[in-house]
């Protein structure tokens, strides 16, 4: 492969609870790794960790105080930066702001929808996210030579959309920590870590988690940062079942949240949809087995022997839960072992990085397509 000059940009990488903080930093240092050169383009607000192997250029945001043009982080020094950079392609990562439609129509163009073209996510802000598709995302969503799915499912849903542009399909990559377990204590812990958002279903997790026959010895621990106070709802809800055994706490980041993971006897996703579910990957990578709805794809759960994926709805969700939670200790952490081994062997940054690159060679120079690239 010769080396490409590759741009990524996207709004920000300052909130650590999204996804695409990690996911998109993770890939410019892989691509970097691999060969590329890299430059990572964000708007205003600075990263919470360095961005390894690239260039990060943090640009001023433009209209920053207007109702309206505010929330969409414009940068016009962003997109004047574009127009000139010397860049063989340029690969945005999200949708509806406005610099995940800043492109060089001369050059190739990728977009990473990050799960927003899942039924769930348009759901929200549904009006607002037509008029932005009518105004300026449908029209470089089109042009893009390459939509970037993490699953199947994404595919499948951008599919859905319309889009018909070839899509390839490369899951995010994990960093695997050592495989440290606390000691059992005495209480055990199902852990859900996330925005605290309606379309995590939480309210579903907690109702599910009130008909268990058999909670003895358990708690929930719901973490997260909260989303127009929704962790206030569910706090109420907590109260109006009468449970003590569920906590509803803040987020946490870094040495915190990989602690949170490890120790955890279970990890549960209630969400209703997601294009790859980061929090699953994590708790896998930190040694913690899986219960996850079917609104995220992760079938390998079940074949792989580390989780269970599940059917939406508070039966599906409270069978599960009791299945698991009546396994003895060491039988999750052996589940959870292999959901670790998993993630060494399919998920690394390096794989990643170099199947990322070979669909990039592809969409600037052409010729025959990788097998990742779905036409």
């Amino acid at each position: 492969m010769t080396n490409l000059h590759v741009i990524q940009t996207l709004a920000s990488i300052a909130n650590e609870a999204a996804g695409p903080s990690y996911s998109a930093p993770s890939l410019a240092t892989a691509l970097a790794g691999v060969g590329a050169r890299v430059e990572m383009f964000t708007v205003g607000d600075g990263p919470p960790r360095p961005v390894e192997g690239a260039d990060h250029r943090i640009f001023p945001q433009s209209w920053a105080g207007l109702p309206g043009l505010g929330q969409l982080r414009v940068s016009r020094a962003m997109q004047a930066a574009l127009r000139t950079a010397p860049a063989d392609l340029v690969h945005t990562h999200g949708l509806w702001l406005a610099p995940n439609v800043y492109r060089r129509p001369d050059k190739a163009f990728v977009i990473s929808p990050r799960g927003m073209l899942g039924p769930a996510a348009l759901a929200f802000s549904r009006t607002k996210k037509r008029l932005m598709w009518a105004a300026f995302q449908g029209r470089a969503a089109r042009a893009a030579a390459l939509l970037h799915a993490t699953s199947d499912q994404e595919h499948d849903e951008i599919r859905a959309f319309g889009l018909t542009n070839p899509v390839v399909v490369i899951p995010n990559g994990i960093d695997v920590p050592s495989l440290e377990r606390p000691a059992a204590g005495a209480t055990r812990t199902v852990l859900t870590l996330g925005r605290i958002h309606p379309k995590k279903n939480l309210t579903g997790l907690i109702r599910a988690w009130s008909r268990l026959a058999d909670r003895q010895g358990w708690r929930l621990r719901i973490v997260g940062p909260d989303e127009g106070g929704h962790a206030g709802e569910l706090r109420a809800l907590v109260a109006e079942l009468g449970l003590d055994d569920v906590v509803v706490d803040g987020p946490v980041f870094g040495t915190g949240k990989l602690a949170a993971y490890r120790e955890a006897d279970l990890f549960v996703l209630s969400t209703l949809n997601e294009n790859f579910a980061m929090t699953v990957a994590e708790a896998l990578a930190a040694g913690t087995p899986v219960v996850s709805t079917k609104g995220a794809p992760w079938a390998g759960l079940e074949t792989e022997g580390c989780g269970w994926w599940i059917e939406h709805g508070e039966v599906a969700m409270t069978q599960a839960l009791a299945a698991a939670m009546a396994r003895p200790a060491g039988a999750l952490a052996a589940m959870g072992a292999k959901g670790r081994d998993w993630m060494l062997r399919d998920y690394s940054w390096t794989r990643i990085g170099r199947d990322m690159l070979a669909a990039y060679e592809w969409a600037v120079r052409g010729g025959t397509p990788p097998g990742t690239v779905r036409l």
